[in-house]
């Protein structure tokens, strides 16, 4: 690049070299051309969606716009159109693309739609939740929608293409947080089965933890000319929900995008007047700017957007363009079903109904009693999902309000060198919460046409999506793998019998990291969560293992059980724990081990003064520790049997917190972490690094242990 933006020490992911050799079979002749339409409604005031209730703006504040970017290789020509909209449905998105392809010949298979999700747009959808579709602007957006498409396909020229991805976890946190086991609250239905909830209030002391990882990355892809380099679209992706503001509004993505058309124009005349800046959505169904576990901070929207485009301008210029890359593209339509009303559950809903009339709702009582008629009237959706290839770049575009737990999968596994995820792309069937995230609740799982898929919708999506990048990348996609560390070394150096890792990125199963004795998840669990409640991702390699740093499971309601049939009359299980629960919080804080002889607990308030030790309990009897456990620190707990003796040690310390000898009734065969099969009792907190030995650790090999993981923290 010619271009002179300050470079801030940013850890550029520019990884292009490792396809060199591949990609210099390909042809040059690549074409590119990019287009924004405004989209803002003329007929005001206008229906607003993204709220829970039907709610009407009659000022556009800033301007709505579809921005599209055509690209052709010869072989393949593929138009991608980012819409500054809440959401569009798929019938409206394949009207767009009707409509284009009569006007420039481009499959309606190769046009990918993705809305950028500011909740200031004109209604396209019914049913969005309390808020119909604006009768006016439907009519109105889909020609304006494929006018960008028509245009970019006219403005196509040589062009020469490249991207980079950079660490920018400062930018997004995780909205969803996990209520303490103590304070489950009420959904709308009348049932206490809340575990989890968007946007609990900052510090909020009733709030545990978030209930799944960041997506950090922000990917730029970046268009140039092919003869004198002059800028011709920067689209840059990153998974941020929205920020928020009155009126009719682009929100930040438009912001951003004026701020680069507006940085970018100045390389040249030409590209001041023709250049398209593109903000993008990625998945981020349960993210946000706004990070609960800090106090508030006085940040506005211009800020916030003028920090997005300062770090898409440093990353862009760190970009080598190439005029050789080619392009592929796939599409499947899969039909899925909806979570259909119980009897139960339509019995509440037709009283409400009745009682609203023909009324939009006006609570949110009403919003789902409606919703639950809909969706039983509606019983199936149709589902549109994409794959995109440029060069090693991919691209999947999925029609959902997706967590980011869910895009991670699909960027960690990906066969290609990168990937970036565009969501509510080609339609709007609702948030998709990977099949653990059901158990916590909360509004991202009650069912409505905003959230109704079936539970195992995102392990589907997610398998359909791997399948169509490998077809379009021609090569089998990644095995996610566990990044090494000092203490699992450790752990591996003195041959357990199960090593169970617990960053798992689904709820299958939880994986032994030394191949013999596979767990299983049980119950409400949140999963990769890092190990604290620090945004912060690592600035290693993107796609590599240690790009995510070690990663933990959070037991809420849940646990992991196994059975090990190698363990007789001796054993060391050694694990990592964090408690979320101050020791008064209930009459016993909560189980971390348990098999068919022994417990091993944390006390609560019925301990009275030994309330927060370590608790064992073998044949009726108990022994207390001599030191109380800490809420909310990460604590390593040691416990051996050898000769009828129980030894439970704490934070690698060589003197036993208790020391035992028991009476013991069977063999330890089953094992529960987090549990005893007592729902009352259930830890409530995280859980790492699980390890089985068949014999009793010596007091040195579990400090070892102990001071291996602050050697893999440093």
């Amino acid at each position: 690049m010619k271009c002179s933006f300050p470079f801030l020490g940013i850890v550029s992911l520019l990884v292009l070299a490792s396809g060199m050799h591949a990609l210099a079979a390909y042809g040059s002749s690549l074409r590119a051309g990019a287009a924004a339409v405004d989209i803002s409604p003329q007929t005001l005031p206008a229906i607003m969606n993204g709220g829970f209730l039907e709610r009407r703006a009659n000022r556009v504040v800033d301007p709505l716009h579809a921005r599209a970017l055509v690209l052709s290789d010869g072989k393949e020509t593929i138009a991608i159109v980012i819409v500054d909209s809440c959401m569009f449905p798929t019938t409206i998105c394949d009207e767009i693309k009707r409509i284009a392809t009569q006007q420039t010949g481009i499959p309606t298979d190769r046009i990918l739609i993705s809305a950028t999700h500011t909740h200031a747009a004109p209604s396209v959808m019914e049913m969005c939740l309390g808020t119909g579709a604006d009768p006016a602007y439907v009519k109105y957006v889909p020609a304006r929608v494929a006018q960008s498409i028509a245009d970019a396909y006219e403005n196509l020229q040589p062009a020469k293409l490249g991207w980079t991805i950079v660490d920018s976890a400062e930018l997004t946190n995780c909205r969803r947080w996990i209520t303490r086991v103590d304070r489950v609250g009420m959904d709308p239905f009348g049932g206490q089965t809340v575990r989890a909830m968007m946007h609990p209030g900052y510090e909020n002391p009733e709030y545990t933890s978030p209930t799944g990882p960041i997506d950090p990355w922000l990917t730029v892809l970046s268009v140039v000319s092919a003869a004198n380099e002059t800028p011709i679209c920067v689209m840059a992706n990153l998974s941020m929900h929205y920020f928020g503001g009155d009126g009719f509004s682009a929100d930040y993505f438009g912001e951003v995008a004026r701020l680069l058309e507006a940085r970018i124009g100045q390389f040249s005349e030409e590209a001041a007047s023709r250049f398209v800046g593109i903000m993008s959505q990625g998945t981020s169904g349960d993210l946000h700017w706004m990070d609960y576990s800090k106090p508030a901070r006085a940040i506005n929207r211009p800020q916030y957007s003028k920090s997005v485009a300062e770090r898409v301008l440093q990353a862009w210029e760190t970009i080598e363009h190439r005029p050789d890359l080619t392009l592929a593209m796939t599409e499947q339509r899969l039909t899925i079903d909806r979570r259909r009303p119980s009897p139960r559950r339509r019995e509440w809903a037709r009283p409400i109904n009745a009682g609203r009339g023909d009324l939009p709702p006006r609570n949110r009582k009403e919003v789902y009693a409606q919703q639950a008629e809909w969706i039983h009237q509606h019983p199936t959706a149709e589902v549109v999902l994409q794959a995109v290839r440029i060069g090693e770049l991919g691209i999947t575009a999925i029609p959902n309000e997706v967590y980011g737990i869910t895009g991670l999968k699909l960027k960690r596994q990906s066969p290609l060198v990168a990937t970036f995820n565009l969501e509510l792309a080609n339609g709007a069937t609702g948030y998709i919460p990977p099949p653990e995230q059901h158990r916590l609740g909360g509004y991202t799982t009650w069912p409505a046409r905003t959230a109704g898929l079936a539970e195992h919708a995102e392990p589907l999506i997610v398998e359909t999506l791997l399948g169509l990048l490998e077809t379009v990348a021609g090569k089998q996609r990644r095995h996610l793998v566990s990044p090494d560390s000092a203490y699992s070394e450790a752990i591996e150096s003195k041959n357990p019998i199960a090593y169970w890792r617990l960053d798992d990125m689904a709820a299958a199963q939880a994986q032994d990291a030394v191949g013999r004795n596979d767990a299983s998840y049980q119950g409400a669990v949140a999963l990769f969560l890092p190990e604290s409640n620090e945004s912060g991702s690592s600035a290693a390699a993107y796609g590599t293992a240690a790009a995510y740093g070690n990663r933990c499971v959070y037991l809420a309601g849940g646990h992991v059980a196994a059975v090990l049939e190698q363990l007789e009359d001796q054993y060391s299980v050694a694990m990592w724990f964090w408690s979320a629960l101050p020791s008064d919080a209930r009459d016993t804080t909560g189980v971390l081990l348990a098999n068919e002889s022994e417990t091993l607990l944390i006390a609560g308030s019925a301990a009275g003064k030994d309330a927060g030790k370590l608790c064992l309990n073998v044949g009726g009897k108990s022994w207390m520790s001599n030191t109380p456990v800490t809420s909310k620190q990460w604590q390593h707990v040691v416990v051996t049997l050898e000769d009828r003796r129980i030894r439970v040690y704490l934070d690698g310390r060589e003197v036993p917190e208790i020391d035992a000898v028991v009476t013991r009734s069977d063999p330890s065969k089953r094992w529960l972490i987090g549990s005893d099969g007592d729902s009352a009792t259930t830890f409530d907190g995280k859980v790492d690094e699980v390890a089985v030995f068949d014999r009793a650790l010596p007091a040195a090999d579990i400090n070892e242990l102990y001071l291996a993981r602050h050697a893999s923290a440093e």
